[in-house]
């Protein structure tokens, strides 16, 4: 028998990994060599996001790394004597 699918053309009845939901639009994602179900970014983000090693906010950008260590922002780095970063590089104008 044929399973229904979605306009994405995946199976209707998809489980998401994190909070159980059953959605027409669940997506794949696929990540160190597992393949992972998510009914939206935000359940994906909360599975997969690394978290900064300060404030534990999930890190959504590129972030920050020194050592394997990763931060959200150079403040969090700061805070764990890490200075050699910086958020925004502004232009100065000479004195």
């Amino acid at each position: 028998m044929d399973r229904k699918k979605n306009t994405m053309g995946t199976d209707w009845n998809i489980t998401c990994e994190v909070c159980g939901n059953v959605y027409d639009k669940s997506f794949e994602v696929r990540m160190g060599g597992e393949t992972h179900v998510f009914d939206c970014f935000e359940c994906a983000i909360h599975a997969l996001a690394p978290t900064c090693a300060h404030c534990a906010s999930r890190i959504i950008g590129h972030g920050m790394e020194t050592e394997g260590v990763l931060h959200c922002c150079a403040h969090c780095a700061a805070q764990h004597g890490i200075h050699e970063f910086e958020d925004r590089v502004e232009e100065r104008s000479p004195a």
